[in-house]
């Protein structure tokens, strides 16, 4: 094993845990403003009735960048505000693991966009991409505060059990997607935001 590799790791490792504080600051914002986002885009996309595949991609795929966007910048807003580094080692981890998952769903839309015109198959969409996010959470998770990862699993154990009802259901899958959005990406976001809020001065490894 090479010796200076190692002392990365362990660098690494011993910077992540110093810092699962900074990352609890940076993390309530951060869920706060993705789950208003969450609630106002489905919201538009049930007044406008923006069900057609497209429309909803568009939509929620817009969210998403202007999610991902603000991340950014609370997150660099708080690195600077403690005096360091924003794309310091244990940020690229976290990168890392978001990327795999993530990166799967951006494939998945793709094929859906091109392949699934039928406005029935959004909610089967939203369902992959709700799982793959919550993998991506929960991946994250180990490289940040327990809590993000039960988060993740949440958001994993949420949507397969709901889906696995219907299955068993013979439910149809014809529903509209952008409850299913609004309630994942959005009312679990503002509740994990608001959790981390007040219990801020609390555990610090939440």
């Amino acid at each position: 094993m090479d010796p200076k590799w190692a002392e990365e790791n362990l660098q690494t490792i011993r910077t992540l845990m110093e810092r699962s504080a900074v990352y609890r600051r940076a993390l309530a914002p951060i869920m706060l403003y993705a789950g208003a986002l969450g609630v106002i885009a489905a919201a538009t996309g049930l007044i406008f009735h923006l069900d057609a595949m497209r429309a909803f991609c568009s939509l929620w795929l817009g969210t998403a960048a202007l999610a991902i966007g603000g991340a950014f910048l609370i997150a660099r807003r708080q690195a600077l505000k403690d005096k360091e580094s924003f794309w310091s080692p244990p940020t690229r981890r976290v990168a890392q693991a978001l990327s795999p998952a993530l990166t799967s769903g951006a494939i998945i839309s793709v094929l859906f966009i091109v392949g699934a015109n039928d406005e029935s198959f959004t909610a089967l969409l939203a369902f992959f991409w709700i799982l793959f996010y919550g993998c991506a959470i929960h991946s994250a998770g180990f490289f940040m505060p327990r809590g993000i990862r039960l988060f993740g699993w949440m958001i994993i154990a949420g949507i397969s059990s709901f889906f696995a009802v219907l299955v068993l259901a013979h439910a149809s899958l014809n529903l509209n997607a952008h409850w299913l959005m609004g309630f994942f990406f959005g009312v679990l976001h503002l509740a994990y935001g608001a959790y981390l809020y007040l219990t801020e001065k609390g555990k610090p490894a939440a």
